[in-house]
């Protein structure tokens, strides 16, 4: 369990990086796709919170969907980069931090999926 508990901490911390900065995207799209990037990022932590809690089929579930809302994640902080609201170096500090969550969540779901749950 420790590895998974990592998980929770660089979740936590990219959450305290990301929602500050996404305040500052521009004003028109606050509604949609700042929302979207926001409710992506919180959907992970929530997820990741109900798998801690569940085992078997229900935990596996709640990891496929915290996996789901980290591709989602990635789709919205490439439309951030492309759209100009991130400079590089906080594209690359948040690419880093996307990938080590998703190992970490790769290695809990392939666990959990030996396991059963």
């Amino acid at each position: 369990m420790p590895e998974e508990m990592i998980v929770f901490t660089r979740c936590y911390d990219l959450l305290s990086w990301l929602l500050p900065r996404a305040e500052k995207f521009p004003r028109a799209y606050r509604f949609t796709v700042t929302q979207r990037l926001v409710d992506a990022a919180l959907d992970l932590q929530e997820a990741l919170c109900e798998a801690q809690s569940q085992r078997a089929a229900p935990r596996l579930s709640a990891l496929r969907r915290a996996d789901a809302a980290l591709n989602n994640l990635r789709l919205y902080l490439r439309l951030a980069w492309d759209w100009r609201w991130l400079t590089a170096g906080q594209y690359e500090h948040v690419s880093a931090m996307v990938v080590e969550i998703g190992r970490l969540l790769g290695g809990w779901l392939k666990q959990s999926t030996r396991q059963g749950g």
